[in-house]
């Protein structure tokens, strides 16, 4: 009988406790002072804290990140999407994970490659700091190795498309007996990214490197492929870079009817331009309309009639949020100008962004 009758109350107190605290912290909820204090707890939106950033060359770094307890770990080659404030936006990227999977701290790392006008990578290259929060997804991908690995592989990688292909190498057992042949190109020897460990990997033998400097060396191609790696169609092979030598080796792959045997990894596959207005497609409503540089997305939709998600015009700041598919767009304020390929996940306030060219919301 007693035990019947606490219960009853002990719920009825812990539930009066909350709505009380969630009168206190109203327009805020309880679990947002959480976020303050425990971010990565379990049961919290899925991030991560920056613990390290380590050069790795002149305009590359690997970002080490502790990720919170609702984190499911990865197959070596994957990648992860992480979302980071940006001058006050919510920018998302993908980048390929390069640490090993049984770490005893159990760390991430991706490892990120500054490009020209890149918002993220730049701001992680020059400007990360040990203490920030990302936001996090789940690892995805399927540039993995199959279980049983095959006895004979080929890395094919260029500039930062090492990153995945890093990830799986150090993820390969000693001893294992797979011949393992790696071909690097970069500009020059100081751009090769994890130079150091590829080769420390070559002189323990697990790995044949040819290292290709294409400042001095020119561009990889076919023919020259077939002289550094004479076996070259009887490998299964795994490549990441630009999309000319990817679609370079889906060619030849395919001309000797081993395509089956080739793998590629794409980093982006279009090539985003910047203008003032354009195009602008909103894809749930299946609506296309035309929008002037100085016109914001927000007004664009409700002209074309499109039912925009909006809290501004009421003082609710961050209601008209939607994700923006692909294309670039351009801050209204600043002039700063966001871009995003699909699969990004980058978000957007409709009411400060105007079309920089064509884009695609998800609305």
């Amino acid at each position: 009988m007693t035990t019947t009758t606490v219960r009853p109350k002990a719920a009825g107190l812990r539930r009066r406790v909350l709505e009380l605290a969630e009168r206190i912290t109203t327009p805020l909820l309880p679990g947002d002072y959480l976020d303050l204090v425990a971010p990565l707890r379990s049961g919290a939106p899925l991030r991560g804290r920056i613990t390290a950033v380590h050069p790795e060359t002149r305009d590359c770094v690997t970002v080490m990140i502790k990720p919170g307890s609702g984190w499911q770990s990865h197959i070596p080659g994957q990648y992860v999407r992480i979302g980071i404030d940006v001058d006050g936006v919510r920018q998302w990227r993908t980048y390929s994970l390069t640490s090993h999977t049984d770490r005893p701290d159990g760390h991430i790392a991706i490892t990120v490659k500054a490009i020209t006008d890149g918002t993220v990578s730049n701001h992680l290259v020059h400007r990360a700091t040990v203490g920030t929060l990302v936001q996090l997804d789940q690892a995805a991908g399927d540039f993995v190795l199959p279980a049983p690995a095959p006895d004979k592989l080929l890395f094919v990688a260029a500039g930062s498309g090492i990153t995945p292909i890093m990830g799986i190498l150090r993820n390969l057992a000693d001893g294992t007996g797979i011949d393992t042949v790696v071909v690097h190109c970069a500009p020059t020897p100081d751009d090769m990214i994890f130079a150091g460990e590829l080769r420390q990997l070559a002189a323990q033998g697990r790995i044949r490197l040819i290292e290709v400097h294409t400042a001095t060396d020119g561009r990889l191609d076919m023919t020259r492929l077939h002289e550094l790696v004479g076996d070259l169609t009887a490998r299964h092979t795994w490549a990441c870079g630009p999309a000319g030598l990817l679609d370079a080796l889906h060619e030849h792959w395919t001309e000797h009817g081993v395509a089956d045997q080739l793998h590629t990894e794409r980093f982006r596959a279009e090539i985003l331009t910047t203008g003032d207005g354009g195009t602008v497609t909103f894809t749930r409503s299946g609506t296309t309309t035309e929008a002037a540089g100085d016109q914001t997305l927000l007004d664009t939709g409700e002209a074309a009639g499109v039912l925009m998600p909006s809290g501004c015009r009421m003082g609710v700041c961050f209601g008209c949020v939607v994700p923006l598919r692909r294309g670039t767009v351009r801050d209204v304020r600043t002039g700063d100008v966001t871009t995003a390929a699909e699969g990004d996940g980058v978000a957007i306030q409709t009411c400060i962004s105007a079309a920089a060219g064509a884009c695609a919301l998800d609305i």
